[in-house]
C-alpha cells in the first residue's frame, strides 16, 4: 500500500492511466486444499458449506496471502467475500491479541454480513471479529477495541470517527480489504477512505497487504486505484462479461407514477414467489410506496438508511427468514446482500448509473441460482434501457404476456431449495454462504 501524495481529481488527464488485467502470472488452485492452509480453516471452509472454490477464489486468495495488493473483480454472488476472509483468516496469527485486519464496507448491512461469514468460515479458529458501524454507541467498539480483537468490520464513518479519537490500534494492521470498492471511491466515500488509508499508511509499523473487490470496476475507480496499490495482481473483467448468467431481464411500458403502481400490484397479486426486492430511488419514494401498498392490504417491509440501526437490523432478519416476502428498498441493498431465497427483483425506479443496476439484479440469481428482473420504464426511460444492454452486452426483453410462465419455473425451483433448507441441519448463515456471497 502506498502512501497518498495529492488528492484525486477524476477530471486530471494524469490519473486516468488504466489498470489491465496481469492475472496470467497468478497461480490458478482447483481446490482449497492446494493452498495450504491451517487446518482448522481448512475444516471451517468445508464445514461452512463450500466444497470447491469459485473462479475468483481459485486466482484471488493466494495473492493475498502472498502479500501482494491485489484489485478482484467478479460478478454478483461469485465468492468475493468469501475470497479475502478466507485469506484474511490465514494470515492472522491467532497467537497475537491485537488488531491485524480491517475490512472497510459502504453499508452497515454489508458490513454485518461480512462478520457473520468470518465467524462463520473461521468457527475452528481462536479468532476474533467484531464490527464498528454507524448507529450503535462508540464505547462498544472501544472497549472491545481495548480487549482485543484480530479483524474488525466497519463502515468508513466509524472508523474515522475512532481514529479522531485515537482510539483505533492500527499499528499491527497486516491487510486491508475495501469491500465494493467502486462505491468505497466514489465522491460519497472517497475522503473518508483516502483519510483512513494515509493515516494508517503514514503510521503503520510494518508492510500492509492492500486488497480491493467488486463487481463493478469503472475506468475512473481503477485510475485511482493505481495510486493506492504497490504493483497489484489484478483480476478484472470486461463490462461485456458481467451481465449475470441465469437471470432473466425485462423491461414493461410505465406511462407514468399511477402506471407504474398499477402494474406492479398486478405482479404482486399474480406472481407468487419466495422473495423479492423492490428498488426505487430515493427514501421518500421507498416509503410512499410501501405505504400505498399496505393501505391497499399488501404485505410489505421497506428499509432505507434513515432507520434506526436496530429496526434496519430486525427488518432484515425477518426477510432472511422468510417472515416478510417482499421488501422496499433504496440502493442501500444493492450490494453484496444476500438472501438464498429471492428470485425476483424490480425496479420500480431505474438505477442512476448502469454500474448500479449490476448490483441490483444481483440480488436475484446468486452463485448461478436462477432469478428474474424486472424494469419498470416510461418512454423517456427507454434510452436507459438501450444503454444498459449496449454497456453490458446483453439483452432486456419486453415482458411477455405470459409472465406467470416466465417466473413459474425459478418459482418452483427457489420453493424447492427452501423447503429443503428448511428440512436440513443447516443455518441461516450457512444456507447464506451456499450463495457463495
Amino acid at each position: 500500500m502506498s502512501i497518498f501524495t495529492e488528492k484525486y481529481d477524476p477530471k486530471n488527464a494524469k490519473n486516468k492511466k488504466i489498470i489491465k488485467n496481469n492475472y496470467d502470472d497468478i497461480v490458478y488452485i482447483k481446490s482449497f486444499d492446494e493452498l495450504s492452509l491451517k487446518k482448522d480453516l481448512l475444516k471451517g471452509i468445508y464445514n461452512y458449506g463450500f466444497e470447491k472454490p469459485s473462479a475468483i477464489q481459485q486466482c484471488g486468495i493466494q495473492p493475498v496471502i502472498e502479500g501482494h495488493d491485489v484489485i478482484g473483480q467478479a460478478q454478483s454472488g461469485t465468492g468475493k467475500t468469501a475470497t479475502f476472509v478466507i485469506a484474511m483468516l490465514q494470515v492472522i496469527d491467532e497467537t497475537l491479541d491485537k488488531l491485524q485486519g480491517l475490512i472497510l464496507a459502504p453499508t452497515r448491512e454489508l458490513a454485518a454480513q461480512i462478520q457473520r461469514v468470518t465467524d462463520g468460515i473461521g468457527t475452528f479458529l481462536n479468532i476474533s471479529c467484531i464490527t464498528c458501524i454507524g448507529g450503535t454507541n462508540t464505547s462498544y467498539d472501544i472497549e472491545a477495541l481495548r480487549k482485543g480483537v484480530h479483524i474488525v468490520v466497519a463502515t468508513p464513518g466509524r472508523i474515522s470517527e475512532l481514529m479522531r479519537l485515537k482510539r483505533f490500534p492500527y499499528q499491527d494492521l497486516s491487510v486491508v480489504v475495501i469491500d465494493e470498492a467502486d462505491e468505497m471511491l466514489s465522491r460519497g466515500f472517497i475522503d473518508q477512505v483516502t483519510d483512513i488509508l494515509s493515516y494508517i499508511d503514514q503510521n503503520k509499523s510494518g508492510n500492509i497487504v492492500l486488497a480491493m473487490f467488486s463487481a463493478t470496476m469503472p475506468k475512473e475507480i481503477l485510475a485511482l486505484a493505481e495510486t493506492v496499490l504497490e504493483n497489484p495482481k489484478r483480476i478484472l473483467v470486461r463490462s461485456s462479461q458481467l451481465t449475470l448468467e441465469g437471470i432473466k431481464q425485462f423491461y414493461v411500458n410505465t406511462e407514468n407514477d399511477e402506471h407504474k403502481y398499477s402494474v406492479l400490484t398486478e405482479l404482486y397479486e399474480t406472481i407468487e414467489i419466495q422473495a423479492c426486492i423492490i428498488y426505487a430511488n430515493s427514501r421518500k419514494r421507498v416509503e410512499d410506496l410501501a405505504m400505498k401498498m399496505t393501505e391497499d392490504n399488501h404485505t410489505v417491509s421497506f428499509i432505507h438508511g434513515d432507520m434506526p440501526q436496530k429496526e434496519r437490523e430486525g427488518i432484515m432478519e425477518q426477510f432472511r427468514l422468510g417472515s416478510t416476502r417482499v421488501l422496499i428498498t433504496t440502493d442501500l441493498l444493492a450490494r453484496g446482500i444476500d438472501v438464498q431465497t429471492v428470485s425476483l427483483v424490480i425496479n420500480y425506479d431505474l438505477p442512476s448509473n448502469y454500474e448500479n443496476y449490476l448490483h441490483r439484479i444481483g440480488r436475484s440469481g446468486r452463485f448461478g441460482k436462477k432469478g428474474v428482473a424486472i424494469n419498470f420504464a416510461s418512454r423517456n426511460d427507454m434510452n436507459i434501457i438501450r444503454g444498459l444492454e449496449q454497456f453490458y452486452q446483453t439483452q432486456i426483453q419486453l415482458l411477455p404476456e405470459s409472465l406467470i410462465d416466465v417466473i413459474e419455473g425459478n418459482r418452483k425451483y427457489i420453493k424447492c431449495l427452501y423447503v429443503y433448507n428448511k428440512i436440513d441441519m443447516l443455518s441461516i448463515d450457512q444456507i447464506d454462504a451456499l450463495s457463495h456471497i
